[in-house]
């Protein structure tokens, strides 16, 4: 294992040593306290351009499971067809694997994918000198090479363009009872497995493409990553669908913001974001509460949603926007994720209210 180093924007340094592909790379360093779920994660398009660090000390004793596809073109136990985040940094690297359905190490599929990955790194400190400064900028460095330093930027890059798909896909053709049209902004596959078994026709089209004039009965808008203020075709071909005011509409994660910018809201980056499985959200207007999956880095301010409109969840523990509704039209939004895998499942109840509105 060769020497390494993380350098912060900062100037914090952490040193550890190379279990993945040895390359040096930078990005948005940010950290997740999920206690499984690595395949999922690095695999959801929504890391892209930052470098995942995992606050759960033991990490790659349950191996990689096959990256096989159904028929339909998703993949059976990944997110995606490839993994997206920049690397992954954690404490303690298990090279030993044991799990029924693993074929691989995580350290071999690194390897295999271009993606480095450093062990060895006081993860808990690393995550204090985040939540204390906020998330930013790092590279990591192998020591035999100092001169070596890669450059990056994540502000004001669009990354939605960089995950989303270059052409529409269509799953269900012709034999779904209702059809979605899905924006693919960096869509998990798990939100297409959730609406395939709910029975509809999902029209997956790029996050650009104007889709109004399609035939269809309800519009889901997806997950994504980077700023949302990147995405502003996005949010007009969303207002023109809105002219109809009886369509469904349903956005999660990145798509509760692009929801809210085109309801006329605005947004804000949170200081460290919101990374786990363990986020509690309240139901406003209820005493209901649940656990929910989440990973973003930016937040709707309830401040400036329009008259119409109204928060839906609400964070339990910074008490930030956790999704909007319309009071007359049957739009609503998470901003964490229901399908959530991995992660709990208590508010997968979502997909069923949207699909009884189609």
């Amino acid at each position: 294992m060769r020497n390494v180093t993380l350098i912060l924007d900062d100037g914090s340094r952490f040193h550890g040593k190379s279990f993945g592909y040895e390359k040096p790379v930078a990005g948005e360093v940010v950290f997740n306290t999920a206690m499984t779920g690595y395949p999922e994660s690095l695999t959801d398009p929504s890391y892209a351009g930052q470098l995942m660090t995992l606050t759960y000390p033991l990490v790659g004793n349950y191996g990689v499971p096959p990256f096989t596809f159904a028929e339909n073109g998703l993949p059976h136990f990944m997110e995606s067809e490839k993994i997206h985040a920049e690397a992954i940094i954690v404490s303690d690297y298990s090279e030993k694997y044991s799990h029924w359905n693993a074929v691989e190490s995580l350290g071999d599929w690194l390897k295999r994918e271009q993606i480095p990955g450093i062990t060895g790194i006081d993860t808990r400190e690393l995550t204090k000198v985040l939540r204390e400064h906020g998330v930013m900028m790092g590279k990591i460095v192998f020591d035999d090479k100092p001169d070596n330093i890669p450059q990056a930027e994540y502000a004001g890059v669009n990354y939605v363009d960089k995950v989303s798909c270059k052409e529409v896909i269509r799953y269900n053709e012709g034999e779904g009872k209702k059809k979605v049209v899905l924006v693919d902004c960096g869509v998990k596959s798990n939100i297409i497995r959730c609406l395939l078994k709910r029975d509809v026709e999902v029209i997956r089209v790029p996050w650009n493409y104007d889709f109004n004039s399609l035939e269809f009965d309800g519009l889901f808008i997806s997950n994504g990553p980077g700023d949302p203020d990147t995405c502003d075709a996005a949010v007009q071909n969303i207002r023109k669908a809105m002219q109809n005011e009886k369509l469904p509409i349903f956005g999660i994660c990145m798509g509760n913001q692009l929801l809210s910018k085109a309801g006329g809201a605005k947004i804000y980056k949170l200081k460290y974001g919101h990374r786990s499985h363990n986020q509690p959200v309240r139901m406003v207007g209820t005493e209901k509460c649940f656990i929910t999956s989440q990973n973003h880095g930016y937040a709707v301010d309830n401040n400036t949603l329009g008259s119409d409109w109204e928060p839906l969840f609400i964070n339990m523990n910074d008490g930030s926007n956790e999704g909007i509704r319309h009071k007359k039209n049957p739009w609503f939004s998470a901003q964490f994720h229901p399908e959530a895998a991995s992660g709990p499942t208590d508010t997968e109840f979502l997909f069923d209210e949207f699909v009884k509105l189609l």
